[in-house]
């Protein structure tokens, strides 16, 4: 019995040290004939007064980090998520590459060093930007030939993020910069992940919570720790086929809808709900948002905590050929759409990635 106790307690350690943290979740899942659907939670102490936006190919782009940014000209369209108009926290590129930003406090970017510099604000669509896998992301990101740097948020927190991505393949990358230098962990079998603690540890806790039979006891409480062992359930547990019996009772009736809603019924399952604190983790925050990604249809699914419906923007019925003009979809200050939303889209200016001092 000793070495089962000695790995509890260290399992137990993981739990109760873990700083807390913005709550966020990111899951894969893989379905019947290659339908690969990426669902998150954004959970944030406040307001970000996020909105979609359509980005189209050819446009040029800087880091934000003072004479050696980083520039580019995009090579994909994107539709993505902002947050406080100063950076993509969430997005989908024409590829059908997903990037998900999460908070991460452990994240150490080092110091100045000579390298060109990008903005934490601005690395999420750098990626949408300019690969279209997941592999060809990770050749490029693990050369640590970019220095990222992180600005102060509005709400006076470092943005010390680390970065999920996912594609069309089922094929996934946690990006994370520790100790001033990047660490990818690539896998199609890295199908969840969430903030605190870095993501080598999270594995310790999957790898520990494969010996307890799950129908009998889940972790429950709102620690990162604890909506990673239930997630990595719970999206193993839900169909990866449709039941014929719902073909026939319902026409109509579509695999890539009910995986989606699936997923987006595992994301609420592990949601926070508005106006949940803690006396002692300050940083335990609401869900804000959460979205659903449909790789192989390249349809984005949005759930806001603050609206009674979800809808969705079928990124075929969207412009990003070179040329076409950047287009918003205000989801902020409690606007409420149904169904599908693309051609609520309006023109306008593209938001600026929050700069940061380069020393």
């Amino acid at each position: 019995m000793k070495p089962l106790r000695k790995t509890l307690f260290g399992i137990l350690a993981l739990f109760l040290l873990a700083p807390a943290s913005h709550a966020c979740t990111r899951v894969v899942y893989v379905g019947e004939g290659g339908l690969v659907i990426t669902g998150r939670s954004m959970d944030w102490a406040e307001d970000m007064y996020s909105n979609l936006w359509v980005f189209p190919r050819g446009m040029k782009r800087d880091g934000a980090s003072g004479p050696n940014t980083v520039t580019w000209v995009s090579k994909y369209g994107s539709l993505v998520v902002s947050g406080y108009e100063a950076g993509s926290a969430d997005g989908m590129n024409e590829k059908g590459l997903v990037m998900n930003g999460l908070y991460l406090v452990e994240s150490d970017y080092g110091k100045a060093d000579g390298r060109p510099s990008l903005s934490i604000m601005g690395f999420g669509q750098y990626v949408l930007d300019n690969f279209a896998t997941v592999a060809e992301a990770v050749n490029a990101l693990q050369k640590d030939a970019i220095r990222i740097i992180a600005p102060v948020l509005p709400n006076g927190r470092g943005a010390t993020l680390h970065m999920s991505l996912s594609d069309a393949s089922g094929d996934s990358a946690i990006i994370e910069w520790l100790g001033g230098k990047v660490v990818v962990h690539h896998s199609k079998d890295y199908r969840v992940m969430t903030n605190s603690p870095i993501f080598e540890e999270q594995l310790a806790i999957e790898k520990y919570w494969k010996g307890v039979d799950p129908l009998t006891f889940l972790p429950g409480s709102n620690n990162a720790a604890d909506r990673f062992a239930r997630v990595s359930f719970l999206v193993q547990a839900i169909p990866t086929r449709l039941d014929p019996r719902t073909i026939k009772a319902v026409p109509g009736a579509t695999y890539q809808n009910q995986a989606a809603a699936a997923v987006l019924s595992v994301m609420r399952s592990i949601s926070v709900p508005l106006g949940i604190t803690h006396p002692t983790k300050p940083n335990l925050a609401s869900t804000l948002w959460r979205t659903v990604y449909d790789h192989k249809n390249q349809v984005l699914f949005f759930d806001s905590a603050t609206s009674p419906n979800a809808f969705w923007v079928p990124m075929s019925e969207l412009g990003f050929e070179e040329g076409a003009p950047v287009m918003k979809l205000t989801v902020a200050w409690g606007k409420v759409y149904a169904g599908n939303a693309a051609s609520r889209f309006e023109p306008a200016e593209p938001f600026p990635f929050q700069p940061v001092d380069p020393r």
